[in-house]
């Protein structure tokens, strides 16, 4: 945790269980925690710690009624930036959500209410997001006469297609409840997302840590990748990740049935 109480934050906040769950909670509820410059800076400090601070997984929450409601758009007017100066904006939230995806450490998003431009981009970092009822997603900047540039383009189109996410950007399309589950923009829609967020950040966490590194940062690199490359960085990583010492009390496990089955509720 050290690592982790050296940083100086001020629009996010985190607590570390003993269990080395992390919870991290955006704090701008008087803003639909919108992301200013100040806090994509605090995201790229925090994910650059959390993987060094022996944290198992993470769960990522908002105070407030909202999760994110993306760009904090009043910055963004009273800067009256020029082009170069929003480029290196950008590069900063690509920086930032590369360190979460790529982080290697599973991180569960807790929906509620706006999850909309900047912050579909942000939730389409984390690797399952968890939504409830009154989540919805859109993609506004159409409307407002501007263009994604923290990763909408890679990420959300990842999750529901080109089509879709053009949809979304011309026509300011809203999804939220099954809508939403089935176009993929979340994984599950419940009553209460931050109890079901928690309930799979311990799932996530009882894994050995490197089989985790793999999930939570080798599917990304090898999607990124050809065919024949991809099909020969899964073949290093599993030798490397299915030969681990962790892994050898549960295979015995299996071996002599003493280990869970895998059977539907």
């Amino acid at each position: 945790m050290r690592a982790l109480d050296a940083l100086s934050l001020k629009n996010l906040k985190v607590a570390l269980d003993a269990d080395g769950i992390a919870t991290v909670t955006l704090s701008r509820a008087e803003k639909r925690n919108a992301l200013n410059a100040e806090t994509v800076d605090e995201l790229i400090d925090l994910f650059t710690a959390i993987p060094r601070a022996g944290v198992k997984a993470v769960v990522l929450r908002a105070e407030g009624t909202h999760f994110c409601a993306g760009l904090d758009l009043v910055e963004h007017l009273e800067a009256d930036r020029t082009p170069a100066e929003f480029m290196h904006i950008c590069l900063r939230w690509h920086e930032a959500f590369n360190k979460m995806e790529y982080s290697g450490v599973p991180i569960i998003a807790a929906l509620k209410g706006a999850v909309v431009g900047g912050g579909l981009e942000l939730a389409s970092a984390v690797h399952v997001r968890v939504a409830d009822h009154s989540t919805y997603f859109a993609l506004p900047e159409g409307t407002r006469g501007l263009f994604t540039g923290g990763g909408a383009t890679i990420r959300v189109a990842d999750l529901v297609g080109k089509a879709r996410m053009i949809d979304m950007m011309l026509t300011g399309r809203i999804y939220k409840g099954e809508e939403a589950v089935s176009v993929g923009l979340c994984q599950y829609l419940v009553e209460d997302s931050e109890a079901k967020a928690m309930e799979l950040a311990r799932a996530a966490a009882s894994h050995p840590p490197l089989t985790n590194f793999a999930i939570c940062s080798a599917i990304s690199h090898m999607q990124n990748m050809s065919a024949l490359d991809a099909a020969y960085a899964e073949s290093v990583v599993a030798g490397i990740v299915n030969t681990q010492k962790d892994a050898r009390g549960r295979l015995a496990a299996f071996a002599d049935k003493s280990g869970a089955r895998i059977r539907p509720e």
